[in-house]
């Protein structure tokens, strides 16, 4: 059995659904944050007694002096844990790459003509064509003469080497 598809109608109605169901939890948040805002600000915060004199004035900003203090030193606590946390978490993200190393993609082989790897190397400015066969250099073949005169040859070979002449012109001619 096939799936139907949606129409595009439908979804769009699907869609448009989702998002009123969702701008209805996201306000219900916001309402629920306000409320635990205002209970914990009654519970932690007691409204101030500006009844009396200048003494209890002056003692109750020293005591809220002393508050303002402890919350900024827990604060910079807490921010000082979590900088250190995220430095241990970047360590050892770099320890894990370091560990697996990096894969490298497997080459996929691929067949090309001489004249395809130079165009693709050198790009579509040089048109440069090679031949290679016609780049190699043609050896010719001499063909020796190997006789009888050959065997007697080597003794005026030996004279002719001998001394100085002889070295001199073994590396001559």
């Amino acid at each position: 059995m096939s799936e139907k598809k949606m129409t595009s109608s439908r979804r769009g109605h699907l869609k448009s659904l989702m998002l009123a169901i969702a701008k209805d939890l996201l306000e219900k948040e916001a309402a629920d944050l306000i409320t635990e805002k205002a209970a914990f600000i009654a519970e932690n915060c007691p409204a101030p007694v500006l009844s009396g004199g200048l003494p209890e004035l002056q003692e109750m900003l020293k005591k809220l002096a002393q508050t303002i203090d402890k919350v900024d030193e827990d604060r910079y606590d807490a921010e000082a844990k979590v900088k250190k946390t995220d430095k241990e978490i970047e360590d050892l993200k770099m320890k894990v790459v370091e560990i697996q190393g990096i894969k490298k993609p497997a080459l996929k082989k691929v067949r090309m003509s001489a004249d395809a790897m130079l165009a693709a190397l050198l790009g579509t400015k040089h048109k440069a064509s090679m031949d290679f066969r016609a780049n190699l250099k043609e050896v010719k073949k001499e063909v020796k003469e190997e006789g009888v005169d050959a065997v007697g040859d080597w003794r005026k070979n030996v004279d002719e080497q001998a001394g100085m002449d002889g070295r001199k012109k073994k590396f001559q001619g």
